[in-house]
C-alpha cells in the first residue's frame, strides 16, 4: 500500500455506525476510493459510497471495538501500490503490506489492527545502469535505466505513465533508493526508481493484440488437448479435492512465463503456507536460480479480512500489468474467484444492495469481466511487447457449475479446465474432465506448435481426441452389456483410449521427472500411443485377436514414459518393440 504522509492525511469525520467491515462516516471529505484511516488505531479503509453527508468505506482490517464517534482520516488518494525493485521475492497482504515487514515490526507472527508499512524497502540501495543520455528525448512509459533486482529478472525502470516526458538534462549512473532522483527532465518533472499506481486503473498500453504463442505448462492434458495463449485468460472451475490449488501450483512452477504474481484470495491458510514453505525452495528450470527470482506472492488467505479479500485481486493485477510494461511476459494466478466473489457479496449486503442471483451481486459480471479483461498480449506505450495471463481458479459449491461465479467466468474466459471429483476420486491427477474443457486458443496457436513441436500437431491432438470421445460413447454401452459384448475393433478402441488417460492425461505432479513435460515429450508419448494404434489396427485386420494384441509384452512400458528422464531413447526404442512384437502375431 503507498504510504500516505503526515501532511497527506487530514481528520476530516467521525465514525456513525459499524456493521462488520463496512463503516460509515458523516463530515468527511472524501472522493470515492480513497483511502481512509478509520478510527484511533487508523484501520485502513476504502470509501465506496457517498451519498449526501454519509460517506460509507469497506475496512480492510477487524473492526470489533471501533466505536461511533471515533475520527476518520482521508489521505485524498485511491488505493494505490508501490512499484519499484523488490517486489520481486516478497510477500504482501491484500493491500500490498510486506508480512516478512510487518513481523519484524511487531515482534510476532500475529498482527496488531493499524500496523503499516510500505510496499517496497524506501532505504535500501539498488544498482542503477541508465539507458538514456543526457539530450535524449524521453515520453511515458519510456525505459530509462536498468536494475538487477534479482539473479533472474533485470527491473527496467520506466517514466511515469502520468508524467509528459521530455529531454533528459540530468542522469547518473550509481546506488540510489527508490525515493532518490535518477533522471531529471528539462520540465522539471524528476524520474525516481518507484511509482505509485491506483490498483482499480489499468495502466495504459498502446494496442492489444490477438496472442499466438502459448503459455507452455508443462502439463500435457493442457498443452496437448487445451492449451492457453500468452495474454489469454483461463478458468479452473472444481469442488473440494479435485486439486485446483495444485494445478495452479503447477502452472507457477513451471509455466514459461517471465514472471509469476500468485493471489491466495481467501484460501486456507495452510495451502498458502505450502506455497511460501515449497516456492523458495524450488529451482527455475528455465535459468537454474530460485522460482522466488521471479515471483511475487499475495496472501491473504481466508481468516484476514473480507473486504481486503476484495482488493487483493486488483493488487496482483496491477502488480503484473507493471512488469508487462517492461516486456515482459506474466503468468497471474488467482486462487481463488470465488472468494473474492463471497467478499462482494458480503460487503454488497451490509450495503442493503439489490442482491442478484444466489445473492451476489448484481455487478458481479461487470466486476469479472473488468478483471479478465486487464489480461492480453500488449504493445506497450515504450514499443516493447508484453502480457498478462490470467488463470483463476473457481470454487463452486458442491462442485455445481452451473452456479454465478462459474458461469459469469465461463462468459468472459476463453479457456476452460473442468476438473471432476469421480476423476480425483479414482486418482485420476490431473482430475481434468477432458468432455467438458475446452480452448478457444487452439486454432491461433497450431502454428507455433507446427513450426517449434511437429507439422502434424494438430491432427495428432484430433486422433487423441476422437478416440477419447468414442471411448465416452462406448462407455454408455459397456455399462449395459459388459466388454465382451463389444466388437473386437471397438475393443481394441477402449484399449486405446485407457492409454491415452492412463499414460498421458495422468502425470503425477510429485515425481521429480513427471512433474514438467515439455512439448516435445508431450508429442513423443502421444505418438507412441498412436503407433500402437496402428499396428493393432492392422494386426487386427489380419486376423489376430484381440486378447493377443494387447497381451504382448511391451504394452505396459508406456504407462513409463512418462518418468524416463532420457525419453526420446526410450520412446524409439519401445515403437520399435511394439511394432516387432505385434507383427510377430501374423
Amino acid at each position: 500500500m503507498s504510504q500516505a504522509t503526515e501532511s497527506d492525511v487530514r481528520e476530516d469525520g467521525q465514525i456513525e455506525s459499524v456493521s462488520g467491515p463496512v463503516v460509515t462516516a458523516v463530515d468527511l471529505d472524501a472522493k470515492m476510493n480513497d483511502v481512509v484511516y478509520v478510527g484511533h488505531e487508523g484501520l485502513m479503509g476504502e470509501v465506496i459510497e457517498i451519498e449526501g453527508n454519509i460517506t460509507t468505506i469497506q475496512v480492510y482490517e477487524e473492526t470489533s471495538a471501533v466505536s461511533p464517534g471515533e475520527p476518520v482520516e482521508s489521505t485524498g488518494a485511491p488505493l494505490s501500490v508501490d512499484l519499484g525493485p523488490g517486489m520481486l521475492d516478497a510477500i504482501y497482504d491484500g493491500v500490498q503490506r510486506p508480512l516478512d515487514v510487518l513481523e519484524e515490526k511487531m515482534g510476532s507472527a500475529f498482527l496488531d489492527r493499524g500496523v503499516d508499512a510500505p510496499g517496497i524497502d524506501l532505504e535500501k540501495t539498488w544498482e542503477f545502469n541508465p539507458e538514456v543520455e543526457e539530450g535524449d528525448e524521453v515520453e511515458p512509459n519510456d525505459i530509462v535505466g536498468i536494475v538487477p533486482e534479482t539473479p533472474s529478472i533485470d527491473h527496467k525502470v520506466m517514466v511515469p505513465p502520468d508524467y509528459e516526458g521530455g529531454e533528459v538534462v540530468d542522469v547518473q549512473s550509481g546506488d540510489y533508493n527508490v525515493e532518490e532522483t535518477v533522471v531529471e527532465l528539462d520540465n522539471g518533472e524528476e524520474i525516481k526508481m518507484r511509482q505509485e499506481w491506483p490498483v482499480r486503473s489499468q495502466r495504459p498500453a498502446d494496442e492489444k493484440q490477438t496472442p499466438t504463442t502459448p503459455l507452455v505448462s508443462g502439463q500435457r492434458i493442457l498443452d496437448g488437448l487445451f492449451p492457453i495463449a500468452k495474454g489469454g485468460t483461463a478458468a479452473i472451475p472444481g469442488p473440494f479435492g479435485s486439486g485446483k490449488t495444485v494445478t495452479q501450483h503447477q502452472l507457477a512452477k513451471w509455466a514459461d512465463a517471465d514472471i509469476v504474481v500468485y493471489v491466495g484470495c481467501g484460501e486456507r491458510g495452510n495451502e498458502m503456507t505450502e506455497v511460501i514453505e515449497d516456492f523458495p525452495e524450488l529451482e527455475d528450470p528455465t535459468t537454474g536460480n530460485a522460482l522466488m527470482d521471479r515471483t511475487c506472492l499475495i496472501a491473504n488467505t481466508s481468516n484476514m479480512p473480507v473486504a481486503a479479500r476484495e482488493s487483493c485481486i486488483y493488487t496482483g493485477i496491477t502488480i503484473a500489468e507493471y512488469f508487462r510494461d517492461m516486456g515482459y511476459d506474466v503468468a497471474l494466478m488467482a486462487d481463488s474467484t470465488s472468494r473474492w466473489a463471497e467478499a462482494m457479496r458480503e460487503i454488497s449486503s451490509r450495503l442493503e444492495e439489490m442482491p442478484g442471483e444466489e445473492g451476489y451481486p448484481a455487478y458481479l459480471a461487470a466486476r469479472l469481466a473488468e478483471f479478465y479483461e486487464r489480461a492480453g498480449y500488449f504493445e506497450n506505450i515504450n514499443g516493447t511487447e508484453g502480457s498478462v495471463s490470467a488463470i483463476g481458479a473457481v470454487s463452486p459449491p458442491g462442485g455445481d457449475f452451473s452456479e454465478p461465479v462459474t458461469q459469469n467466468t465461463l462468459r468472459i474466459v476463453k479457456t476452460f479446465w473442468a476438473l471432476d471429483a469421480d476423476l480425483a476420486e479414482r486418482r485420476h491427477f490431473p482430475a481434468i474432465n477432458w468432455n467438458e474443457s475446452y480452448s478457444l486458443y487452439r486454432n491461433q496457436l497450431d502454428p507455433w506448435f507446427e513450426d517449434n513441436v511437429a507439422a502434424d500437431w494438430p491432427e495428432q491432438r484430433q486422433w487423441a481426441i476422437d478416440v477419447l470421445d468414442e471411448e465416452t460413447e462406448l462407455q454408455e454401452i459397456v455399462q449395459l452389456v459388459g466388454k465382451d459384448a463389444l466388437p473386437e475393433d471397438q475393443q481394441l478402441t477402449l484399449e486405446v483410449a485407457r492409454f491415452l488417460r492412463e499414460a498421458w492425461l495422468q502425470q503425477d505432479a510429485f515425481h521429480d521427472v513427471d512433474t514438467f513435460c515439455e512439448p516435445e515429450k508431450t508429442y513423443g508419448i502421444l505418438g507412441a500411443i498412436k503407433t500402437f494404434n496402428d499396428e493393432a489396427f492392422e494386426a487386427l485386420e489380419a486376423g489376430v485377436p484381440v486378447e493377443e494384441i494387447t497381451d504382448v509384452e511391451a504394452l505396459p512400458r508406456l504407462n513409463r514414459i512418462g518418468v524416463q528422464e532420457e525419453w526420446e531413447s526410450y520412446i524409439e526404442e519401445l515403437e520399435d518393440d511394439i511394432t516387432d512384437q505385434i507383427r510377430e502375431l501374423y
